[in-house]
Formats: C-alpha cells, sequence, structure tokens
C-alpha cells in the first residue's frame, strides 16, 4: 500500500509529541502552537504533495515552505546569519498552481515561501531568503549556525512525491516513493560502523603523536572521528545531486590483494603512491593544526576537537577543511563512471570503475534493519532491486569486512554490510537534505 499525505501527517504528528516529552529534543524547540493540528497539516502537506507534481517550463518543482506568520521575523535582517523575509501586499492562495509558479523565485538551496493560517486556510505571504547556511552541517560541512529558528516548521518538497516535515533540524517525518520514513538513522552513529574505521583511527593516531613529540595540546579522537564522517557525508550528497547513482565500497586493507584477485575488477586502478593515501595526510594535517591552535588558547584546554575545528578561522584549518572538500568532489566525480570506487578502511582510494565479479555467493534475502545496531529487523527477498544492490549484497556475504553504500538514482542510501553472519542493510537517512 502507497502512504500519502494523510499518513505522513499522522507521523509527523506523533512524532511531535513524543519530542515534546523528552527533556533534550535535540536541535529543535517544540513551541506550542508552531506545528498546525493534524487536520490543517495534513491539507497543507497535501497540496505540497501534489505541487511535486507538476512541472514549471520542464523543470521539477522544488520548494521549502517556511510555516509560521512574517511578524515573528525582524524585518531588518538577513543572510547569513538571519532571515530575510519580504511580505506581499497581499496574500496568495495556497495551492499547487501557485507554489508552482513561485518555486524558481524562491530557489530551495537558499530561500523558502512563507505559509500561515488565514483564517479556516492557508495563505502564502511572501518569500523569505535564508542562504545555504541551513544546508553546511547536513551536508558534511564545518557547522554554521542555521538562520532557520529551532522552532519554525518546515516543510520541503525536493522531486515528486518527496515530501520532508521538520522542526527547526529535527525530521519529523518523510514521505518518499511512496513510503513514510519517521525518524532517520544515522548509520554514522553505529557501533558497528565505528569498529569498521577502528584500526584506521588508532594508527592514525599514533602516527600524529610521533610526528608533534608533545607538541600542542592532547585531541579528542571522538572528534577526529567526526571530521573524517563530514568527508563522506559531503560525498554522499554530492553523488544524490547528481542523480544518477553509485557505489563507494570500503574493503579491509588486508584483503585488498585477495579482492583485487577474485571478487572486484578495477578498470581503472590508481598507482600505488601517497597520491592514493591523501586524505590520510589531510587528516594528519588538521590533527597537527589542531593541536597547535590549541595551546594558542588561553588557558589552554584540556583537549581539541570538532568544535574548535568547526568555528577555528585559522588559515591552515580553512585550508584543509577545503582539500577535504575537493577529496569528496573528486570521489563523487568517480563515481559517476558505471563500477564501484573502491577505497580501502585505510581511506586509501585504489580505483573506480569496480565490477564485482567472480563465483560469489548467491543472495536471496537481506536483513532490513529498523536500527543502528540491527536487533529488530525484516527479512526480505531481493527481488526487485537493480544490478548494483544485487552486486553489494553478494560482495558483503563474499567478505564480511566490507562495506558498500549504494546511492540509488531516486536519492536513497543504503548501507550494505555482513553482520552476525547475514547481509544487512540500513536506509541513511540524515545526509543529504
Amino acid at each position: 500500500m502507497h502512504a500519502y499525505p494523510s499518513e505522513l501527517a499522522a507521523v509527523a504528528w506523533a512524532k511531535w509529541r513524543a519530542l515534546e516529552r523528552l527533556s533534550d529534543p535535540g536541535p529543535c524547540t517544540t513551541r506550542s502552537g508552531a506545528l498546525p493540528d493534524q487536520a490543517a497539516l495534513e491539507q497543507l502537506l497535501s497540496v505540497a504533495y501534489h505541487a511535486s507534481l507538476l512541472h514549471e517550463e520542464n523543470r521539477p518543482v522544488q520548494f521549502r515552505l517556511l510555516v509560521g506568520d512574517p511578524e515573528s521575523m525582524p524585518a531588518n535582517d538577513g543572510p547569513p546569519e538571519g532571515l530575510h523575509r519580504l511580505r506581499f501586499t497581499e496574500p496568495r492562495t495556497f495551492d499547487e498552481g501557485e507554489l508552482r509558479r513561485l518555486a524558481p523565485a524562491a530557489k530551495y538551496h537558499r530561500a523558502l515561501i512563507g505559509v500561515s493560517r488565514i483564517g479556516d486556510a492557508f495563505g502564502i505571504w511572501g518569500v523569505v531568503q535564508s542562504g545555504p547556511r541551513w544546508l553546511e552541517s547536513a551536508r558534511g560541512g564545518r557547522a554554521l549556525a542555521s538562520p532557520v529558528p529551532s522552532d519554525a516548521i518546515v516543510v520541503s518538497v525536493l522531486e515528486v512525491g518527496h515530501v520532508i516535515v521538520k522542526v527547526g533540524d529535527v525530521k519529523l517525518a518523510e514521505l518518499r516513493a511512496g513510503r513514510i520514513v519517521g525518524s532517520a538513522l544515522d548509520v554514522f552513529d553505529a557501533k558497528w560502523m565505528r569498529a569498521q574505521f577502528d584500526s584506521y583511527r588508532r594508527d592514525l593516531g599514533v602516527e600524529h603523536q610521533r610526528r608533534m613529540a608533545g607538541a600542542g595540546v592532547a585531541l579528542d579522537f571522538e572528534g577526529m572521528r567526526t571530521i573524517s564522517q563530514q568527508m563522506v557525508k559531503r560525498l554522499l550528497a554530492t553523488m544524490r545531486d547528481a542523480h544518477h547513482g553509485g557505489m563507494i565500497v570500503y574493503v579491509p586493507q588486508a584483503s585488498v590483494t585477495a579482492l583485487l584477485r577474485g571478487a572486484l575488477h578495477l578498470k581503472y586502478a590508481f598507482a600505488d603512491d601517497d597520491a592514493r593515501r591523501r586524505y590520510r595526510m589531510l587528516m594528519l594535517g588538521v590533527m597537527r593544526e589542531l593541536a597547535l591552535a590549541g595551546a594558542e588558547i588561553e588557558p589552554p584546554p584540556d583537549s581539541v576537537g570538532y568544535a574548535l575545528y568547526q568555528h577555528s578561522l585559522r588559515e591552515s584549518i580553512v585550508v584543509l577543511d577545503e582539500a577535504i572538500f575537493e577529496m569528496s568532489q573528486l570521489l563523487a566525480g568517480l563515481a559517476d563512471v558505471d563500477g564501484a570506487v573502491v577505497l580501502t578502511d585505510q581511506l586509501e582510494v585504489l580505483g573506480f570503475g569496480a565490477e564485482i565479479i567472480g563465483a560469489l555467493p548467491d543472495v536471496t534475502t537481506v536483513r532490513h534493519s529498523h536500527d543502528l545496531e540491527a536487533t529488530t529487523y525484516d527479512v526480505v527477498p531481493i527481488e526487485g532491486v537493480g544490478t548494483r544492490h544485487r552486486s553489494a549484497y553478494r560482495l558483503a556475504a563474499y567478505e564480511p569486512g566490507c562495506l558498500a553504500i549504494v546511492v540509488s538514482q531516486d536519492g536513497g542510501v543504503q548501507f550494505v554490510k555482513s553482520l552476525d553472519g547475514a547481509v544487512t542493510v540500513w536506509e541513511h537517512g540524515q545526509t543529504l537534505i
């Protein structure tokens, strides 16, 4: 059965009530009255959903709605740190035709269409320029404070039938491809994901300490893990934007030779030199500059980590962050070629255009996980998935140490790994919107 705006509204309201019961709901504020009642929310989402089915001069209709009164925003503010709200002299009718006409003027990544209740219905009161800062954290950039308030209700329409409801930076519910997605999984927080790259982080820490020889302050290595994750999030965001699909495969360093002789054929293999290990060099550079920057703080902190990396204006850190961003862009470009981009679990780039070949195990079902550690899951047949997904499943069954990330043309992101002897998949929902 397909889901529609009525189900989306019900899930959003259930999540809202759950957030209200929490002492710390995260980066949002569940202000009373901010979320329209369920019937009104259903009406709002129905119009947004049907607008997503339209086109404006052969362009898809893509927009964000800011649900709230214009009087709640100052008239003399604007990006990058605030919202620049412009009111119409007369409100416009809130319907799919008006949204189709306004969407090109309110660019999805930088602006919103202002909507509020006017009597018993909704009306469009104007446009709001936000700038792109709200995207930085989700896409893996150094986090900058979003000008969108933490209590703002935002409805995003990304593509046909794809509607998301958020409060602040917290997703309430998502409708995509006829399915309701409630609380999205951030797979990067899984314990098995941390274990996947433990040896890489340990080796990096040892190398950093050897190079620094006691100089600078200590590092918070949890923060270093976050910086590595941000690179991958940037990569996945760029791949989704391309609407081409692609696959990234991480293989155990110890298994590289065996895999390249059997299960993986690299059409474009890179020479074994320092260029393949550039990301490692960039990370060591970040660690060095953070340690030195921490030593310049008075009084020096016990340790420094991601918070300093996020906000530091130190030129060397800014340049390194830009270099890491370019690594993400490079890998995303490689993923546009048919076949997989292959890296080791030490983040060494082996090549791209990889085919998964050979006498690999047949996989007829996979575990579709409902939580980060796959304590609850459905066993589902793989009929209906494409060749890219099937190849990832077979590789995971063949070499349990591999991790595959598959990006679909429709924007879905699936993590694939053998866990507890079974091929398991996770739908990742925190990366790209």
